[in-house]
This record gives structure tokens, C-alpha cells and sequence, in this order.
């Protein structure tokens, strides 16, 4: 009798263990179930949000049908359970066990904010404004305050940040991005500087930034940038003015309405490069890495002038008369679709080019 009670309790054991392990094992495979979703969802975890939290969370967001199973799967792998705060974005399809993968490798989603080539300090801060995503901390400075905030107290803004795409999660502002692009231009201006050609008429990196500013809104067609180049440094080094359109413009700042007239020409501003001598005091613009490197190994030739032809490119002339033919060609016969640069250079409404 004995012996028949021990061996119904010892099945009754197996069949108990047998059991739950096949309950634990259905549970957890649930885990391997993908997801449907209507749409990307974005999920926060917040910070110092503890692993059960999170699961009780994806649970009563409709994500996982129920936490339980991811808990448990905690339980059993403690290295999984080690979650990063911060925003997910979880897509049909994903499985709880992406979905967890993705928060243990703090696979944060991210977003994306473009400074264009040939953008003005302006330009910058308007889109990082305008992005919804990013959080704003910037937004009521003035340009002083972002300076002294990225390191650079004193200094002007003016071309001082690299243009780019940059990503950015959540938990980064506008300032983050400033100082990323600030550090980037930084670091891009000083290996640039280091590789430069002997004998240019520059004083420091500053000024080779501020050409290549220069460089960077008179054309967008990137072979002609060592070309332009060319002919600024040379008429530098001939100690004639650069007559440059976008300086200009640059220096017109909220006048400027798409042309450039005769008076404006002759109206002095530290900019307009047709009254004063040298280099203006500041960059106009955002220059690319394109442009920064012609401006430090420009073009050799005998060039002095150029003017845009009307598709996006320009005719280089080496005398006066020469320059002048082009400008009756290009400028006083103008093509019914001309236009003086490509399309993020539209602002230059002059001759483009050294006259």
C-alpha cells in the first residue's frame, strides 16, 4: 500500500512539474510572438523607470499581451532585464523580445536636423526652432549667450558651425547640436588649416574661413570651388578688391529683396567688398568641407574675374576686357531660365562673381 501511495505522489509530482514547465514555456514563447501595429508607436522609458514598471507599461499600452511573461524573462536573465532610458520606436511586426533587445542596447529612436551649405547663423537657428522634436533651450538667447554657451565668449557666430545632417535622440536640445556643430567646424577648420598650401594671403584659420565662406555662396557646383578660390586669393595678393555679390548681400542684411542695384554697390558696409579693401570681418555664410579646402589650396591659373553664366556655373576671364565680353554674353542677353547659382544659393542676385 506503501509503495502504491509513493509512486502516485512521485507522479503526481512529475506531472505537476511537467506542467508548469510546459505553462512556463508556452508563456515565455509568446515573447516570440510578433506584434501588430496600425502604426510606428513611440515608447518612453523613463528614467530610473525599474524593469517591472516598464513591463506593466508596454502591457497596458497594448504592445505585449502581457507583461508577466516579460517579467518572468527578467527573472531568468538578469543581463535583459538591464534596461536604458529614453524613446523607442516599435513597429508591427517587432517581437517582446526585439522590443526588449532594443531597450537593453538603448537603441533610442533617433531624429534628424540639416544645415545647409551656404546657410546663414540665422538659418540655423530657425530650424533647429522650428523642429518639432527637439527640445528647445536656445530659442530666447541671443547669439552672445549661444557663443559663451558652445565656448567661444566674444566671438561671432557667423560660419563658426559645421554644416551637416545631424541625428539627435530625446534627450538632447538645441544646444547639444550647436555644440556638436560648433566642435565639428572647429575641428574640420584646424585639419584643413594644418594641410594648407604655402604662401596664402591669410593671417590665420579665421580668414581662410571667412574666404571660404565666400567660396561657398558664389557657386555650388563643387569643381569650380578651387577655381573661384583661385581668383580671390590672387586678387588678394594683388591687393585688388574682391567685388563680391554675396558680401553684399550679406552686409544689406533685411534690405535685401532679391536684387542688387547700383546703389548698393556704393554704399558702404563693412561687407560690401566693392568699397572696402581685403576680407570682410566675419564669414557670410555656413562653408562645407569643399569649400574650406579650396580656399586653402586654390586653383593655380591667371584668372581675376568671373561671371555666371545662368546654369549654375561660371565664365572665368583672366583681363578686364575679356570679363567685360562675358558680362554683355551672360548678364545683358540673359537666358529665359538663368539663374546665378544652384538652387540653395538662390540669394545671390548680382553678377556672381568678381567684377
Amino acid at each position: 500500500m506503501f509503495k502504491k501511495l509513493l509512486i502516485g505522489l512521485v507522479s503526481a509530482v512529475i506531472l505537476a512539474v511537467t506542467g508548469t514547465g510546459l505553462w512556463l514555456s508556452q508563456g515565455l514563447n509568446t515573447l516570440e510572438q510578433p506584434v501588430v501595429l496600425d502604426e510606428p508607436v513611440l515608447f518612453n522609458v523613463p528614467k530610473g523607470a525599474a524593469f517591472v514598471q516598464v513591463a506593466r507599461k508596454l502591457e497596458s499600452e497594448g504592445l505585449i499581451e502581457r507583461g508577466l511573461w516579460l517579467r518572468v524573462h527578467g527573472r531568468l536573465n538578469p543581463d535583459q532585464a538591464q534596461i536604458k532610458a529614453g524613446e523607442y520606436e516599435f513597429t508591427s511586426g517587432m517581437t517582446p523580445r526585439e522590443m526588449l533587445s532594443a531597450m537593453v542596447a538603448g537603441d533610442t529612436k533617433q531624429w534628424a536636423v540639416q544645415f545647409i551649405e551656404g546657410w546663414t547663423f540665422a538659418d540655423m537657428r530657425a530650424a533647429l526652432a522650428s523642429h518639432e522634436r527637439l527640445k528647445k533651450e536656445t530659442t530666447d538667447w541671443t547669439d552672445e549667450q549661444i557663443m559663451e554657451a558652445v565656448g567661444a565668449e566674444g566671438e561671432h557666430p557667423e560660419g563658426r558651425f559645421f554644416p551637416d545632417t545631424y541625428l539627435f535622440t530625446s534627450s538632447e536640445s538645441d544646444l547639444d547640436l550647436l555644440q556638436r556643430a560648433f566642435d565639428t567646424m572647429s575641428d574640420v577648420l584646424a585639419k584643413e588649416w594644418a594641410a594648407r598650401e604655402e604662401g596664402l594671403p591669410y593671417d590665420s584659420a579665421y580668414e581662410a574661413l571667412i574666404m571660404a565662406s565666400i567660396v561657398e555662396r558664389e557657386t555650388g557646383v563643387p569643381y569650380e570651388r578651387d577655381q573661384v578660390a583661385g581668383v580671390f586669393v590672387r586678387r588678394l595678393q594683388k591687393g585688388m578688391r574682391l567685388q563680391t555679390d554675396p558680401t553684399v548681400i550679406y552686409g544689406m542684411g533685411d534690405k535685401y529683396d532679391g536684387r542688387i542695384r547700383s546703389r548698393d554697390l556704393r554704399e558702404y558696409t563693412p561687407y560690401n567688398t566693392y568699397r572696402i579693401n581685403g576680407l570682410p570681418p566675419t564669414p557670410i555664410a555656413l562653408p562645407g568641407r569643399g569649400a574650406i579646402h579650396a580656399a586653402l589650396n586654390p586653383a593655380e591659373g591667371e584668372a581675376l574675374y568671373f561671371v555666371a553664366r545662368g546654369d549654375g556655373t561660371h565664365k572665368f576671364s583672366k583681363t578686364l576686357n575679356e570679363h567685360q565680353k562675358a558680362v554683355r554674353e551672360y548678364q545683358l542677353n540673359r537666358r529665359k531660365d538663368y539663374r546665378s547659382s544652384p538652387p540653395v544659393q538662390e540669394a545671390d542676385g548680382g553678377n556672381g562673381g568678381a567684377g
